[in-house]
């Protein structure tokens, strides 16, 4: 039991007084009990262990310590340094303890609940054995940092108990005032009760367990099996035997459990140590002896079993030849060994020359030596006649010298003393305090773990919740698709659980207890995301706003789910790259999604990898757009309000970015007087400013995609190139998915109609923020075989939707929202980037040249039928 003495520091107000308690570690709750006396029954309060800190400094004086809770500071004062060490080692130590056996990963009680009965046994003995482990590196650790302290006996322990309490200046000093009522039942308890209590063992500590039994237990065991002896005859000699091992545990315990009282009969402590040093040369010798003993009991047992071995083979020959065959064998072997004896010899021989040469060489060393040491003396000699002399020139100084009185000398050595004590003290300090901040160190990290895995259980959770919602809002919106057949009362209370349901926010109250990383990370901590796009989009049809609903909670389930697995190892990934430089691997990552923390300046590097930034080149261009008015002035004006219109920075006129989009797109204009402006770059440019923030680089990344990413004539007035782009695809789609557009087909689907806009502005307001970016990510980087890619992979994603519709209108009204429905982004990149390969360049190239070809054919035929009506026309006359 860890208790004893201490004085605790009360304070009242100014007043500050030392009082004596009897302190007591209750295991079971890791707190600090402490009585008035060790014989008191109620306690006068308590020390909570298992989240408190000890200090000790040196200026506090000797003894003295600190126990810090995160409510209160304790301040304890021990009778000596020695017995102040011990309770901070032993009060570390029982918070190790208490902090291991109580440190567990949470489990959820679906899965304790469901686990067989061995497994909870097998996991439970697993946890055990852990925490033994992780107790024993902690007292390891702390013995590296301050070695273990001798228990004082006199000032802890049970025995410290009957010892009587320290007694203060006043009786009334020692009194608790704040807790009277405990002060008066202890009282009470001493004085009426303490005989018959002390006599039924009913104190909080008993003593008469320790006066019960024999001084010498060894002793009175042997006289009892001597007594059996005597009694009567000894059956097979079992009472002999356990007299002689009784004697021998006798003998055992005295060589060692009774060296305290050995040690105590000695006088001084030089024979203390002298006897323990005998002891143990005494055991060394007997145990190399028996070493020795071992070894050479294994070698005759080797040797007498080998010629066992061929004196059976002997034997057990059935024949005369095989004897003789054996005695041959034995023959050789002899042989063999006289061989090797000479060798040996021979080898023996030779080691003698060499030693005797050897030895030969060490007396000239020692001649040498002795030559040396003659001349050294010679040479100390001279240096002390030399000091001698130069001692009698200098007398007159060490004279002046000799004038500083004895009282100077022993002020500075007393001083010297008291710093030689400091030291002493500060290093006892820094140890401890080492072996504190590793132990709290080590509680820290468990906790921080725990709480790691407390997170991710509770994102878990979230995700099945946002689930559970995302098919309660399926269910809403199949009941609304069937309002009509429903009867009015029914179809009432659908239309109330849909108004109920999209006023839900999407923030559940249970992302309040995440930390700021998964917040910020997984889930939309608002009404917007990171780059201003809104979270669930806010449509006027009543359809797609519950579609929009659904939507937003499962990209949050998907977001939240993949966050361990996926997304923080591609953080981690991410955020080892350094300088960043084309390679496999560079790729790999930009097509598995930028973080936000890095696509700004990896979307600056692709960029300056292509564009040559000419010095004041985009402020030339403010200016001249300044000076004179493009002829698309009007046109960006009118497109500004329709830009990106469910993001924040651009939902409205005041905007700060709308001014800098319409500088953007301007400056553009007169870069690039063949394209001027086409409607879709305002859209462009707009993404590029979310991303960059800086206008003049988002300008550089508009001309990246329109001059170097895209083909030439995309932007222009015949968009010729995004017509052919638009034939390449359906090419694509009907080697990719023949089925899919074999039924688009047979219900004569044009989906042009429904990708040409895909091309044109690389999928803005058709993907979601979150699957937007990432495409642009792989898009700045690839080029434009990554809008193939995901526009193929969109079909591919929705194809057995698309299969299980058989109307045209139907189809058409399904295909103006169907992007919106694209809820995993992992899954849509895997299928743009695994399912869909091989995907070459160079079969792009030449889908391209041969349907630019038949276009420009085709148009040229149109031509040719607009010139001969006109003409016909013409002849005709009015």
């Amino acid at each position: 039991k860890l208790c004893g003495y201490l004085n605790k520091l009360g304070i009242k107000g100014p007043i500050k007084t030392w009082k004596s308690r009897w302190f007591f570690y209750d295991e079971n709750k890791c707190n600090l009990l402490y009585y008035r006396t060790a014989q008191d029954i109620n306690p006068l309060g308590s020390i909570d262990l298992s989240s408190a800190s000890f200090d000790c400094k040196v200026e506090n004086g000797e003894g003295v310590f600190e126990i810090r809770t995160p409510s209160r500071v304790f301040t304890l004062k021990a009778i000596s340094k020695q017995a102040m060490m011990y309770w901070l080692q032993q009060l570390q130590m029982r918070r190790g303890e208490f902090c291991n056996t109580q440190s567990r990963f949470p489990v959820g009680s679906s899965q304790l609940v469901n686990e067989p009965l061995a497994g909870r046994t097998s996991r439970f003995l697993v946890t055990c054995i852990c925490v033994l482990v992780c107790f024993y590196i902690d007292v390891v650790d702390n013995e590296d940092f301050l070695p273990p302290v001798k228990t004082p006996t006199e000032a802890v322990g049970l025995k410290a108990a009957s010892l009587p309490a320290p007694q203060t200046s006043t009786a009334l000093q020692n009194i608790s005032l704040k807790h009277p009522w405990t002060e008066i039942q202890n009282t009470v308890y001493n004085i009426c009760g303490s005989k018959q209590l002390w006599g039924n063992n009913g104190n909080v500590f008993s003593f008469s367990d320790f006066q019960e039994h024999p001084e010498n237990p060894d002793e009175q065991q042997e006289a009892e099996v001597e007594a059996g002896l005597k009694d009567g005859i000894p059956e097979d000699g079992k009472a002999e035997s356990r007299l002689n091992w009784v004697r021998k545990a006798r003998w055992m315990n005295s060589a060692f459990l009774g060296l305290p009282e050995e040690l105590s009969r000695e006088r001084n402590p030089m024979d203390k140590v002298s006897v323990l040093q005998q002891q143990i040369l005494t055991l060394t010798e007997e145990v190399k002896s028996q070493k020795e003993l071992v070894k050479l009991l294994h070698k005759a047992l080797e040797a007498a079993q080998q010629e066992k071995r061929v004196s059976n083979m002997y034997l057990t020959a059935a024949e005369d030849k095989d004897r003789l065959e054996l005695v041959r064998h034995k023959v050789r072997q002899i042989a063999d060994l006289t061989s090797r004896l000479e060798a040996l010899e021979q080898e023996k021989k030779e080691l003698e020359q060499t030693l005797t040469l050897r030895e030969s060489h060490i007396q000239e060393l020692k001649e040498h030596v002795q030559l040396l040491m003659e001349k050294n003396h010679a040479k100390q000699e001279v240096i002390m006649a030399l000091t001698e002399q130069m001692a009698r020139e200098l007398s007159d100084p060490l004279q002046e010298a000799n004038t500083i009185t004895a009282e100077t000398l022993y002020k500075q050595q007393e001083e010297i003393e008291h710093l030689k004590d400091d030291i002493d003290a500060y290093k006892t300090q820094n140890q401890f305090l080492n072996s504190e901040i590793h132990q709290v160190t080590r509680l820290w990290t468990r906790v921080a773990e725990n709480e790691k895995a407390l997170l991710m259980k509770c994102a878990c959770l979230q995700a099945r919740n946002c689930q559970m919602e995302s098919k309660y809002l399926t269910v809403l919106r199949k009941l609304q698709e069937a309002v009509p057949d429903l009867p009015s009362s029914h179809a009432e209370l659908v239309r109330n659980l849909i108004q109920e349901a999209l006023q839900w926010d999407v923030k559940e109250e249970a992302e309040e207890a995440l930390s700021f990383e998964i917040i910020s990370v997984l889930c939309p901590s608002s009404e917007y995301d990171e780059y201003g796009f809104m979270t669930v989009p806010d449509y006027e049809v009543e359809d797609w706003k519950l579609l929009a609903k659904i939507q937003a909670l499962e990209i949050k389930s998907n977001n939240l789910r993949s966050q361990e697995v996926v997304e923080k190892p591609l953080r981690d990934r991410w955020n080892g790259v350094g300088e960043l430089s084309p390679s496999a691997e560079l790729k790999s990552l930009i097509r598995s999604g930028i973080p936000v923390e890095h696509r700004q300046r990896v979307w600056r590097w692709i960029i300056s990898r292509h564009c040559s930034h000419l010095p004041d080149h985009y402020q030339r261009l403010l200016r001249q757009s300044e000076n004179t008015e493009h002829p698309a002035c009007r046109q960006i004006e009118l497109d500004l309000p329709r830009t990106l219109t469910n993001n924040k920075h651009f939902s409205s006129p005041t905007s700060q970015l709308i001014p800098k989009l319409r500088r953007v797109l301007l400056a553009f204009s007169w870069h690039n007087p063949a394209i001027g402006y086409c409607q879709g770059l305002n859209r462009l440019a707009a993404v590029a400013l979310l991303v960059l923030e800086d206008e003049e680089s988002a300008f550089w990344c508009l001309v990246h995609i329109v001059e170097n990413l895209m083909p030439a004539d995309y932007y222009s007035d015949t968009l010729i190139t995004s017509q052919v782009d638009q034939r390449v695809f359906k090419d694509f789609l009907s080697e990719k998915l023949p089925r899919l557009t074999a039924h688009f087909e047979q219900y004569r689907i044009d989906v042009s109609l429904i990708t040409f806009n895909w091309f044109l502005v690389a999928f803005v307001d058709s993907l979601v923020s979150d699957i937007l970016l990432r495409v642009w990510d792989a898009f700045l980087y690839e080029g434009t075989k990554v809008i193939f890619r995901y526009g193929l992979a969109i079909f591919k994603y929705n194809e057995e939707e698309i299969l299980r519709i058989h109307d045209s209108v139907e189809i058409y009204q399904y295909l103006r929202f169907f992007t919106r429905m694209i809820m995993d982004g992992r899954k849509l990149m895997n299928i743009a980037f695994n399912d869909l390969n091989p995907f070459p360049m160079k079969l792009l190239r030449n889908r391209r040249s041969m349907h630019r070809e038949e276009l420009e054919a085709e148009l040229c035929e149109l031509e040719q039928i607009k010139a001969a009506y006109v003409k016909e026309r013409a002849e005709q006359g009015p």
